[in-house]
Protein backbone atom coordinates (compact mmCIF):
# COMPACT_ATOMS: atom_id res chain seq x y z
CA UNK A 1 0.00 0.00 0.00
CA UNK A 2 1.47 3.37 -1.03
CA UNK A 3 1.72 6.17 1.52
CA UNK A 4 -0.98 8.23 -0.21
CA UNK A 5 -3.39 5.28 -0.30
CA UNK A 6 -2.63 4.50 3.35
CA UNK A 7 -3.26 8.10 4.31
CA UNK A 8 -6.67 8.01 2.62
CA UNK A 9 -7.54 4.70 4.30
CA UNK A 10 -6.54 6.03 7.70
CA UNK A 11 -8.53 9.22 7.19
CA UNK A 12 -11.65 7.28 6.12
CA UNK A 13 -11.25 4.88 9.04
CA UNK A 14 -10.98 7.76 11.50
CA UNK A 15 -14.15 9.36 10.12
CA UNK A 16 -16.07 6.12 10.52
CA UNK A 17 -14.72 5.64 14.06
CA UNK A 18 -15.71 9.23 14.91
CA UNK A 19 -19.23 8.57 13.61
CA UNK A 20 -19.48 5.43 15.75
CA UNK A 21 -18.35 7.36 18.83
CA UNK A 22 -20.85 10.12 18.09
CA UNK A 23 -23.68 7.58 17.89
CA UNK A 24 -22.55 6.20 21.24
CA UNK A 25 -22.59 9.63 22.84
CA UNK A 26 -26.03 10.34 21.38
CA UNK A 27 -27.34 7.13 22.94
CA UNK A 28 -25.81 8.20 26.25
CA UNK A 29 -27.72 11.50 26.05
CA UNK A 30 -31.00 9.65 25.44
CA UNK A 31 -30.32 7.29 28.34
CA UNK A 32 -29.30 10.12 30.70
CA UNK A 33 -32.43 12.11 29.86
CA UNK A 34 -34.64 9.07 30.41
CA UNK A 35 -33.11 8.32 33.82
CA UNK A 36 -32.94 11.91 35.04
CA UNK A 37 -35.89 13.72 33.41
CA UNK A 38 -38.04 11.15 31.61
CA UNK A 39 -41.76 10.89 32.45
CA UNK A 40 -42.95 7.38 33.27
CA UNK A 41 -45.44 7.25 30.39
CA UNK A 42 -42.67 8.01 27.91
CA UNK A 43 -40.40 5.14 28.94
CA UNK A 44 -41.74 2.60 26.45
CA UNK A 45 -41.35 4.87 23.43
CA UNK A 46 -37.92 6.01 24.65
CA UNK A 47 -36.82 2.38 24.95
CA UNK A 48 -37.89 1.77 21.36
CA UNK A 49 -36.07 4.90 20.21
CA UNK A 50 -32.88 3.83 21.99
CA UNK A 51 -33.24 0.36 20.47
CA UNK A 52 -33.45 1.73 16.93
CA UNK A 53 -30.51 4.07 17.45
CA UNK A 54 -28.48 1.27 19.02
CA UNK A 55 -29.19 -0.90 16.00
CA UNK A 56 -27.77 1.78 13.71
CA UNK A 57 -24.74 2.17 15.97
CA UNK A 58 -24.24 -1.59 15.91
CA UNK A 59 -24.50 -1.69 12.11
CA UNK A 60 -21.74 0.89 11.77
CA UNK A 61 -19.45 -0.99 14.15
CA UNK A 62 -19.93 -4.29 12.30
CA UNK A 63 -20.28 -2.91 8.78
CA UNK A 64 -18.57 -4.16 5.62
CA UNK A 65 -16.93 -0.75 5.47
CA UNK A 66 -15.35 -1.26 8.89
CA UNK A 67 -14.39 -4.82 7.98
CA UNK A 68 -12.58 -3.51 4.89
CA UNK A 69 -10.62 -0.86 6.77
CA UNK A 70 -9.61 -3.36 9.44
CA UNK A 71 -8.50 -5.92 6.84
CA UNK A 72 -6.15 -3.34 5.32
CA UNK A 73 -4.89 -1.63 8.46
CA UNK A 74 -4.37 -4.74 10.57
CA UNK A 75 -1.64 -6.06 8.28
CA UNK A 76 1.50 -6.27 10.48
CA UNK A 77 3.68 -3.88 8.45
CA UNK A 78 0.85 -1.40 7.99
CA UNK A 79 -0.17 -1.57 11.66
CA UNK A 80 3.43 -0.98 12.75
CA UNK A 81 3.65 2.15 10.58
CA UNK A 82 0.65 3.83 12.22
CA UNK A 83 0.93 6.39 15.01
CA UNK A 84 0.12 5.01 18.51
CA UNK A 85 -3.38 6.51 18.68
CA UNK A 86 -4.45 5.26 15.24
CA UNK A 87 -2.88 1.85 15.94
CA UNK A 88 -4.70 1.61 19.26
CA UNK A 89 -7.97 2.71 17.66
CA UNK A 90 -7.62 0.05 14.94
CA UNK A 91 -6.99 -2.65 17.53
CA UNK A 92 -9.93 -1.51 19.69
CA UNK A 93 -12.28 -1.42 16.68
CA UNK A 94 -11.07 -4.88 15.67
CA UNK A 95 -11.86 -6.21 19.14
CA UNK A 96 -15.36 -4.71 19.07
CA UNK A 97 -15.95 -5.85 15.49
CA UNK A 98 -14.97 -9.45 16.25
CA UNK A 99 -17.06 -9.45 19.44
CA UNK A 100 -20.23 -8.28 17.73
CA UNK A 101 -20.11 -9.36 14.10
CA UNK A 102 -21.68 -12.75 14.82
CA UNK A 103 -24.69 -11.24 16.60
CA UNK A 104 -27.68 -10.74 14.27
CA UNK A 105 -28.55 -7.05 14.27
CA UNK A 106 -32.20 -7.77 15.04
CA UNK A 107 -31.21 -9.74 18.17
CA UNK A 108 -28.86 -6.97 19.24
CA UNK A 109 -31.62 -4.40 18.85
CA UNK A 110 -34.12 -6.62 20.69
CA UNK A 111 -31.64 -6.93 23.55
CA UNK A 112 -31.28 -3.14 23.79
CA UNK A 113 -35.06 -2.70 23.89
CA UNK A 114 -35.39 -5.50 26.44
CA UNK A 115 -32.76 -4.12 28.82
CA UNK A 116 -34.10 -0.58 28.52
CA UNK A 117 -37.60 -1.78 29.38
CA UNK A 118 -36.23 -4.09 32.07
CA UNK A 119 -34.43 -1.19 33.80
CA UNK A 120 -37.68 0.76 33.89
CA UNK A 121 -39.62 -2.21 35.31
CA UNK A 122 -36.85 -2.80 37.86
CA UNK A 123 -37.25 0.77 39.08
CA UNK A 124 -41.00 0.25 39.49
CA UNK A 125 -40.60 -3.19 41.09
CA UNK A 126 -38.01 -1.86 43.52
CA UNK A 127 -40.36 0.94 44.58
CA UNK A 128 -43.16 -1.59 45.14
CA UNK A 129 -40.91 -4.28 46.67
CA UNK A 130 -42.28 -6.69 44.07
CA UNK A 131 -39.71 -9.17 42.71
CA UNK A 132 -42.44 -11.12 40.89
CA UNK A 133 -43.05 -8.05 38.74
CA UNK A 134 -39.39 -7.94 37.69
CA UNK A 135 -38.76 -11.70 37.46
CA UNK A 136 -39.97 -12.34 33.85
CA UNK A 137 -37.82 -9.49 32.55
CA UNK A 138 -34.74 -10.71 34.40
CA UNK A 139 -35.31 -14.24 33.10
CA UNK A 140 -35.30 -12.90 29.54
CA UNK A 141 -32.19 -10.80 30.19
CA UNK A 142 -30.28 -13.79 31.58
CA UNK A 143 -31.39 -15.98 28.67
CA UNK A 144 -30.23 -13.31 26.23
CA UNK A 145 -26.82 -13.11 27.92
CA UNK A 146 -26.38 -16.87 27.60
CA UNK A 147 -27.48 -16.71 23.96
CA UNK A 148 -24.97 -13.95 23.24
CA UNK A 149 -22.14 -15.95 24.81
CA UNK A 150 -22.82 -18.58 22.14
CA UNK A 151 -22.39 -15.87 19.49
CA UNK A 152 -19.24 -14.50 21.05
CA UNK A 153 -17.74 -17.91 21.72
CA UNK A 154 -16.65 -19.16 25.11
CA UNK A 155 -13.50 -17.48 26.40
CA UNK A 156 -11.51 -19.20 29.14
CA UNK A 157 -12.29 -22.19 31.32
CA UNK A 158 -15.60 -20.88 32.64
CA UNK A 159 -18.46 -19.60 30.49
CA UNK A 160 -18.65 -16.56 32.78
CA UNK A 161 -15.10 -15.57 31.70
CA UNK A 162 -16.57 -14.29 28.43
CA UNK A 163 -18.66 -11.71 30.28
CA UNK A 164 -15.84 -10.71 32.62
CA UNK A 165 -13.69 -9.88 29.61
CA UNK A 166 -16.18 -7.27 28.42
CA UNK A 167 -15.50 -5.13 31.49
CA UNK A 168 -11.97 -6.18 32.49
CA UNK A 169 -9.82 -7.45 29.64
CA UNK A 170 -7.91 -10.57 30.61
CA UNK A 171 -9.74 -11.21 33.89
CA UNK A 172 -10.90 -14.78 34.62
CA UNK A 173 -12.97 -16.66 37.19
CA UNK A 174 -9.79 -18.41 38.32
CA UNK A 175 -8.08 -15.10 39.11
CA UNK A 176 -11.13 -13.67 40.83
CA UNK A 177 -11.65 -16.77 42.95
CA UNK A 178 -8.08 -16.40 44.27
CA UNK A 179 -8.50 -12.67 44.90
CA UNK A 180 -11.82 -13.08 46.69
CA UNK A 181 -10.37 -16.01 48.61
CA UNK A 182 -7.61 -13.80 50.04
CA UNK A 183 -10.02 -10.96 50.82
CA UNK A 184 -12.44 -13.34 52.52
CA UNK A 185 -9.62 -14.93 54.52
CA UNK A 186 -8.43 -11.55 55.83
CA UNK A 187 -11.72 -9.66 56.02
CA UNK A 188 -13.81 -12.07 58.07
CA UNK A 189 -11.49 -12.29 61.13
CA UNK A 190 -10.88 -8.52 61.04
CA UNK A 191 -14.63 -7.94 60.89
CA UNK A 192 -15.08 -10.26 63.87
CA UNK A 193 -12.42 -8.41 65.86
CA UNK A 194 -14.03 -5.08 65.04
CA UNK A 195 -17.46 -6.37 66.08
CA UNK A 196 -15.99 -7.45 69.43
CA UNK A 197 -14.12 -4.19 70.00
CA UNK A 198 -15.16 -2.06 72.96
CA UNK A 199 -14.33 1.06 70.95
CA UNK A 200 -17.38 1.40 68.70
CA UNK A 201 -17.88 4.83 67.10
CA UNK A 202 -20.98 6.93 67.69
CA UNK A 203 -22.94 7.46 64.46
CA UNK A 204 -26.13 9.00 65.83
CA UNK A 205 -25.20 12.43 64.47
CA UNK A 206 -25.23 11.05 60.90
CA UNK A 207 -28.95 10.23 61.04
CA UNK A 208 -30.31 13.63 62.05
CA UNK A 209 -32.23 15.78 59.56
CA UNK A 210 -30.11 17.17 56.70
CA UNK A 211 -31.81 19.47 54.22
CA UNK A 212 -31.38 18.02 50.73
CA UNK A 213 -30.60 21.38 49.12
CA UNK A 214 -27.87 22.01 51.69
CA UNK A 215 -26.48 18.54 51.13
CA UNK A 216 -26.37 19.15 47.40
CA UNK A 217 -24.64 22.53 47.70
CA UNK A 218 -22.07 21.17 50.12
CA UNK A 219 -21.37 18.21 47.80
CA UNK A 220 -20.96 20.56 44.86
CA UNK A 221 -18.36 22.60 46.73
CA UNK A 222 -16.45 19.50 47.76
CA UNK A 223 -16.17 17.93 44.31
CA UNK A 224 -15.30 21.27 42.72
CA UNK A 225 -12.39 21.52 45.17
CA UNK A 226 -11.32 17.97 44.31
CA UNK A 227 -11.20 18.90 40.63
CA UNK A 228 -14.55 18.03 39.05
CA UNK A 229 -15.04 20.55 36.25
CA UNK A 230 -18.61 21.90 36.29
CA UNK A 231 -17.97 23.65 32.99
CA UNK A 232 -17.56 20.20 31.50
CA UNK A 233 -20.36 18.45 33.37
CA UNK A 234 -23.29 18.74 35.75
CA UNK A 235 -24.78 17.11 38.85
CA UNK A 236 -28.37 15.83 38.85
CA UNK A 237 -30.54 13.34 40.76
CA UNK A 238 -31.48 9.78 39.83
CA UNK A 239 -32.77 6.62 41.53
CA UNK A 240 -29.32 5.04 41.23
CA UNK A 241 -26.22 7.29 41.03
CA UNK A 242 -24.21 7.09 37.83
CA UNK A 243 -21.66 8.86 35.63
CA UNK A 244 -22.14 9.18 31.89
CA UNK A 245 -19.96 10.64 29.15
CA UNK A 246 -20.99 12.56 26.05
CA UNK A 247 -17.34 13.38 25.30
CA UNK A 248 -14.62 14.58 27.67
CA UNK A 249 -16.07 18.08 27.66
CA UNK A 250 -19.47 16.85 28.86
CA UNK A 251 -19.23 14.28 31.65
CA UNK A 252 -22.33 14.20 33.86
CA UNK A 253 -22.96 12.67 37.25
CA UNK A 254 -26.01 11.98 39.39
CA UNK A 255 -26.55 11.32 43.06
CA UNK A 256 -29.42 10.63 45.44
CA UNK A 257 -30.38 11.97 48.85
CA UNK A 258 -31.65 10.74 52.17
CA UNK A 259 -32.61 13.62 54.48
CA UNK A 260 -32.00 11.37 57.48
CA UNK A 261 -28.63 9.88 56.50
CA UNK A 262 -25.70 12.16 55.77
CA UNK A 263 -23.32 9.66 54.14
CA UNK A 264 -25.43 8.68 51.13
CA UNK A 265 -25.35 11.84 49.06
CA UNK A 266 -21.91 13.22 49.89
CA UNK A 267 -19.88 10.06 49.45
CA UNK A 268 -22.00 8.97 46.49
CA UNK A 269 -21.33 12.33 44.85
CA UNK A 270 -17.58 12.07 45.48
CA UNK A 271 -17.65 8.52 44.10
CA UNK A 272 -19.27 9.57 40.83
CA UNK A 273 -16.99 12.62 40.59
CA UNK A 274 -14.05 10.22 40.76
CA UNK A 275 -15.36 8.48 37.65
CA UNK A 276 -15.96 11.82 35.97
CA UNK A 277 -12.52 13.29 36.70
CA UNK A 278 -11.03 10.28 34.93
CA UNK A 279 -13.15 10.93 31.84
CA UNK A 280 -12.63 14.70 31.93
CA UNK A 281 -8.86 14.31 31.86
CA UNK A 282 -8.42 11.88 28.98
CA UNK A 283 -6.03 13.21 26.36
CA UNK A 284 -7.67 15.31 23.59
CA UNK A 285 -5.67 13.19 21.13
CA UNK A 286 -8.15 10.38 21.81
CA UNK A 287 -11.28 12.42 21.06
CA UNK A 288 -13.41 10.85 18.37
CA UNK A 289 -11.83 7.41 18.80
CA UNK A 290 -12.95 4.33 20.70
CA UNK A 291 -9.97 4.97 23.00
CA UNK A 292 -11.48 8.13 24.46
CA UNK A 293 -12.87 6.52 27.60
CA UNK A 294 -11.61 4.64 30.65
CA UNK A 295 -9.63 1.51 29.91
CA UNK A 296 -11.77 -0.82 32.04
CA UNK A 297 -14.45 -0.75 34.70
CA UNK A 298 -11.96 -1.99 37.30
CA UNK A 299 -9.59 0.90 36.62
CA UNK A 300 -12.58 3.24 36.54
CA UNK A 301 -13.76 1.96 39.92
CA UNK A 302 -10.26 2.37 41.32
CA UNK A 303 -10.65 6.10 40.77
CA UNK A 304 -14.16 6.47 42.18
CA UNK A 305 -13.22 4.40 45.22
CA UNK A 306 -9.90 6.27 45.59
CA UNK A 307 -11.56 9.67 45.79
CA UNK A 308 -14.53 8.45 47.84
CA UNK A 309 -12.67 6.37 50.42
CA UNK A 310 -8.91 6.81 50.35
CA UNK A 311 -9.26 10.60 50.14
CA UNK A 312 -12.86 11.43 51.12
CA UNK A 313 -13.06 9.28 54.25
CA UNK A 314 -9.53 10.04 55.44
CA UNK A 315 -8.66 11.91 58.63
CA UNK A 316 -6.62 14.58 56.78
CA UNK A 317 -9.60 15.27 54.48
CA UNK A 318 -11.88 16.04 57.40
CA UNK A 319 -9.19 17.96 59.24
CA UNK A 320 -9.45 20.31 56.27
CA UNK A 321 -13.19 20.27 55.53
CA UNK A 322 -14.76 19.79 58.95
CA UNK A 323 -14.99 23.51 59.66
CA UNK A 324 -16.91 23.97 56.38
CA UNK A 325 -19.19 21.07 57.28
CA UNK A 326 -20.06 22.41 60.73
CA UNK A 327 -20.72 25.85 59.23
CA UNK A 328 -23.23 24.24 56.85
CA UNK A 329 -24.81 21.99 59.50
CA UNK A 330 -24.05 23.62 62.88
CA UNK A 331 -26.89 22.02 64.81
CA UNK A 332 -26.42 18.48 63.55
CA UNK A 333 -22.73 18.37 64.47
CA UNK A 334 -22.80 20.38 67.66
CA UNK A 335 -20.53 18.77 70.26
CA UNK A 336 -19.05 16.42 67.62
CA UNK A 337 -15.32 16.89 67.03
CA UNK A 338 -13.33 15.94 63.94
CA UNK A 339 -12.10 12.66 65.39
CA UNK A 340 -15.63 11.57 66.31
CA UNK A 341 -16.88 12.48 62.85
CA UNK A 342 -14.00 10.65 61.13
CA UNK A 343 -14.65 7.51 63.18
CA UNK A 344 -18.39 7.81 62.53
CA UNK A 345 -18.17 7.97 58.74
CA UNK A 346 -15.78 5.01 58.83
CA UNK A 347 -17.98 2.79 60.98
CA UNK A 348 -17.69 -0.90 60.09
CA UNK A 349 -21.03 -2.62 60.39
CA UNK A 350 -22.63 -5.31 58.21
CA UNK A 351 -25.41 -3.63 56.24
CA UNK A 352 -28.11 -4.48 53.73
CA UNK A 353 -27.28 -1.99 50.98
CA UNK A 354 -24.11 -2.31 48.88
CA UNK A 355 -23.72 1.38 48.01
CA UNK A 356 -23.90 2.29 51.70
CA UNK A 357 -21.50 -0.43 52.84
CA UNK A 358 -18.26 0.43 54.59
CA UNK A 359 -14.90 -0.24 52.96
CA UNK A 360 -14.31 -3.48 54.83
CA UNK A 361 -17.63 -5.25 54.23
CA UNK A 362 -18.12 -3.86 50.72
CA UNK A 363 -16.20 -6.69 49.06
CA UNK A 364 -18.44 -9.25 50.78
CA UNK A 365 -21.41 -7.62 49.04
CA UNK A 366 -19.60 -8.00 45.73
CA UNK A 367 -18.74 -11.65 46.43
CA UNK A 368 -22.45 -12.40 46.86
CA UNK A 369 -23.32 -10.86 43.50
CA UNK A 370 -20.35 -12.49 41.82
CA UNK A 371 -21.35 -15.95 43.02
CA UNK A 372 -24.99 -15.42 41.99
CA UNK A 373 -23.95 -14.23 38.52
CA UNK A 374 -21.71 -17.24 38.02
CA UNK A 375 -24.59 -19.47 39.06
CA UNK A 376 -27.08 -17.85 36.69
CA UNK A 377 -24.77 -17.88 33.68
CA UNK A 378 -23.63 -21.46 34.40
CA UNK A 379 -27.30 -22.45 34.89
CA UNK A 380 -26.84 -23.72 38.44
CA UNK A 381 -29.19 -21.01 39.77
CA UNK A 382 -32.67 -20.06 38.58
CA UNK A 383 -33.97 -16.48 38.58
CA UNK A 384 -37.05 -17.58 40.52
CA UNK A 385 -34.84 -18.67 43.43
CA UNK A 386 -32.79 -15.47 43.68
CA UNK A 387 -34.61 -13.83 46.63
CA UNK A 388 -33.96 -16.85 48.84
CA UNK A 389 -30.42 -17.38 47.54
CA UNK A 390 -29.70 -13.73 48.26
CA UNK A 391 -31.04 -13.94 51.79
CA UNK A 392 -29.01 -17.06 52.54
CA UNK A 393 -25.76 -15.57 51.27
CA UNK A 394 -26.31 -12.34 53.19
CA UNK A 395 -26.76 -14.43 56.31
CA UNK A 396 -23.69 -16.55 55.58
CA UNK A 397 -21.35 -13.69 54.60
CA UNK A 398 -22.56 -10.74 56.64
CA UNK A 399 -24.61 -12.36 59.37
CA UNK A 400 -27.71 -10.25 58.75
CA UNK A 401 -31.28 -10.99 57.77
CA UNK A 402 -32.84 -9.41 54.67
CA UNK A 403 -36.37 -8.14 55.49
CA UNK A 404 -37.50 -7.19 51.97
CA UNK A 405 -36.48 -7.78 48.36
CA UNK A 406 -36.17 -4.01 47.92
CA UNK A 407 -33.31 -4.19 50.40
CA UNK A 408 -32.11 -7.44 48.89
CA UNK A 409 -32.14 -8.77 45.36
CA UNK A 410 -33.86 -5.68 43.93
CA UNK A 411 -31.42 -3.09 45.25
CA UNK A 412 -29.10 -2.85 42.20
CA UNK A 413 -29.93 -1.74 38.65
CA UNK A 414 -27.14 -3.71 36.95
CA UNK A 415 -28.86 -7.01 36.14
CA UNK A 416 -31.88 -5.25 34.66
CA UNK A 417 -29.50 -3.63 32.16
CA UNK A 418 -27.78 -6.91 31.32
CA UNK A 419 -24.51 -5.91 33.00
CA UNK A 420 -23.40 -9.41 33.97
CA UNK A 421 -19.66 -9.53 34.63
CA UNK A 422 -19.66 -5.94 35.87
CA UNK A 423 -19.98 -6.40 39.65
CA UNK A 424 -16.52 -7.96 40.21
CA UNK A 425 -14.93 -4.78 38.83
CA UNK A 426 -16.03 -2.96 41.99
CA UNK A 427 -13.77 -5.13 44.11
CA UNK A 428 -11.06 -4.95 41.48
CA UNK A 429 -11.35 -1.18 41.81
CA UNK A 430 -10.67 -1.46 45.55
CA UNK A 431 -7.65 -3.65 44.87
CA UNK A 432 -6.28 -1.33 42.18
CA UNK A 433 -6.88 1.84 44.24
CA UNK A 434 -4.81 0.51 47.15
CA UNK A 435 -2.11 -0.60 44.72
CA UNK A 436 -2.02 2.82 43.05
CA UNK A 437 -1.97 4.48 46.49
CA UNK A 438 1.09 2.45 47.49
CA UNK A 439 2.95 3.74 44.42
CA UNK A 440 1.57 7.29 44.62
CA UNK A 441 2.83 7.72 48.19
CA UNK A 442 6.35 6.97 47.01
CA UNK A 443 6.11 9.81 44.49
CA UNK A 444 4.19 12.25 46.74
CA UNK A 445 5.69 11.62 50.16
CA UNK A 446 3.65 14.42 51.78
CA UNK A 447 0.38 12.93 50.48
CA UNK A 448 -1.54 13.42 53.75
CA UNK A 449 -0.28 16.99 54.15
CA UNK A 450 -1.57 17.93 50.71
CA UNK A 451 -5.02 16.61 51.62
CA UNK A 452 -5.03 18.31 55.01
CA UNK A 453 -4.14 21.61 53.34
CA UNK A 454 -6.85 21.16 50.69
CA UNK A 455 -4.22 20.86 47.96
CA UNK A 456 -5.61 18.25 45.61
CA UNK A 457 -3.92 19.39 42.40
CA UNK A 458 -0.64 17.47 42.96
CA UNK A 459 -2.55 14.22 43.58
CA UNK A 460 -4.90 14.73 40.64
CA UNK A 461 -2.00 15.71 38.37
CA UNK A 462 -0.18 12.47 39.23
CA UNK A 463 -3.29 10.48 38.39
CA UNK A 464 -3.75 12.37 35.11
CA UNK A 465 -0.12 11.77 34.17
CA UNK A 466 -0.06 8.09 35.12
CA UNK A 467 -3.65 6.94 34.41
CA UNK A 468 -6.28 9.35 33.13
CA UNK A 469 -4.68 10.75 30.00
CA UNK A 470 -4.25 7.32 28.41
CA UNK A 471 -7.94 6.42 28.18
CA UNK A 472 -8.03 3.02 26.50
CA UNK A 473 -4.65 3.45 24.87
CA UNK A 474 -3.26 1.10 27.52
CA UNK A 475 -4.97 -2.11 28.68
CA UNK A 476 -5.67 -2.55 32.42
CA UNK A 477 -2.70 -4.88 32.82
CA UNK A 478 -0.38 -2.59 30.85
CA UNK A 479 -1.45 0.35 33.00
CA UNK A 480 -0.97 -1.55 36.26
CA UNK A 481 2.42 -2.79 35.14
CA UNK A 482 3.57 0.65 33.98
CA UNK A 483 2.35 2.48 37.09
CA UNK A 484 3.02 -0.02 39.88
CA UNK A 485 5.50 -2.46 38.36
CA UNK A 486 3.23 -5.47 38.88
CA UNK A 487 -0.16 -6.91 38.02
CA UNK A 488 -3.17 -6.92 40.35
CA UNK A 489 -2.08 -7.58 43.93
CA UNK A 490 -4.77 -7.65 46.65
CA UNK A 491 -2.22 -7.62 49.48
CA UNK A 492 -2.02 -3.81 49.31
CA UNK A 493 -5.76 -3.55 49.95
CA UNK A 494 -5.50 -5.95 52.87
CA UNK A 495 -2.67 -3.88 54.35
CA UNK A 496 -4.57 -0.62 53.85
CA UNK A 497 -7.74 -1.98 55.49
CA UNK A 498 -5.91 -3.52 58.42
CA UNK A 499 -3.88 -0.38 59.16
CA UNK A 500 -6.88 1.92 58.93
CA UNK A 501 -9.43 -0.07 60.87
CA UNK A 502 -7.13 -1.45 63.56
CA UNK A 503 -6.36 2.16 64.38
CA UNK A 504 -10.00 3.29 64.36
CA UNK A 505 -11.12 0.39 66.54
CA UNK A 506 -7.96 0.30 68.67
CA UNK A 507 -7.24 -3.35 67.92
Amino acid sequence: MTSSVLEKQVSAFRELAKKIVSYGHTLAVLDWDMRVNGPSKGMESRAEMIGIMSGEHFKLLTSKEMEGYLADLIEPDTLASLDPVTRGSVLECKKEFEKNQKIPVDRYQENVVLTTQSATVWEQARAKNDFAMFRPYLEKVVAMQIEFIDYWGKKGDNVYDTLLGHYETGMTVSQLDKMFGLLREKTVPLLQAISNSAHQPDTSFLTKFFDEKQQEEFGRRIIAKLGYDFQAGRLDRSVHPFCTTFGSRDVRITTRFDPHFFNMALFGTIHEAGHAMYEQNISPDLFGTLLGTGTSMGIHESQSRFWENVVGRSRPFWNHFYKDLTSEFPTQFADVDTKQFYRGVNQVKPSLIRVEADELTYNLHIMIRYEIEKGLINKTYEVADLPEIWKQKMSDYLGIEVPTDKEGVLQDVHWSSGLFGYFPTYSLGNVYSAQFLHTLKKAITNFDEHIENGEFTPIRSWLVDKIYQYGKLKSPNELLQDVTGELANASYLVEYLENKYKSIYQL
